[in-house]
């Protein structure tokens, strides 16, 4: 596993020695503060429940938020309890606000994973797409803010998507009919 942790670290290094750029670091930093806290998803989320026929579409997203939710930061983060990397690799420097959670996997990644895909799978593409790639920008926005490993989103992109299509099934069950 050695060899993972230092891919893990390569990877961070090399994005912030290539990828940042002065005008670039406010917008990444405006991008993953969209995610603190899922704020923007559960907001958006809220609005589509006053559309009637947008609801199914909130619900779905807001049971796969709740699902990744409970599985990411309830559970794994503190089972795992891994250390965030600008706390351990040597010359990388964090931007923005230090969390003070866990690092593994990334809640940012999990709650816009599960809410864009729930979204994705019950919107018209035209605004679900947009979303899905805002949900990968939140992503990727965490390592180069440098504060969670590639494995970090690589696992909430799955707990996400695993969240998201559990949502999906749950949503679209039809209470059962009486049989009065």
């Amino acid at each position: 596993m050695n060899w993972l942790i230092t891919l893990d670290a390569n990877i961070l290094l090399w994005i912030q020695d290539h990828l940042r750029r002065e005008f670039l670091t406010p917008i990444m930093l405006f991008i993953t503060n969209l995610g603190n806290a899922g704020w923007f998803w559960l907001v958006l989320l809220a609005v589509l429940l006053f559309f009637p026929n947008r609801r199914k579409a909130a619900l779905t997203g807001i049971a796969a938020v709740l699902i990744g939710f409970i599985i990411t930061n309830l559970c794994i983060k503190n089972m795992v309890a891994r250390i965030r990397p600008y706390e351990v690799i040597e010359g990388l420097q964090y931007l923005g606000i230090k969390p003070h959670d866990f690092s593994f996997p990334s809640g940012h990644s999990t709650c816009s994973m599960a809410a864009s895909l729930a979204l994705l799978a019950r919107l018209p593409k035209k605004a679900g797409i947009p979303l899905l790639i805002l949900a990968l920008l939140i992503c990727f926005s965490r390592l180069y803010a440098g504060v969670h490993y590639p494995t970090d989103v690589l696992a909430g992109i799955l707990i996400g998507s695993a969240a998201a299509a559990i949502a999906l099934c749950l949503v679209r069950q039809k209470p059962a009919q009486s049989s009065e």
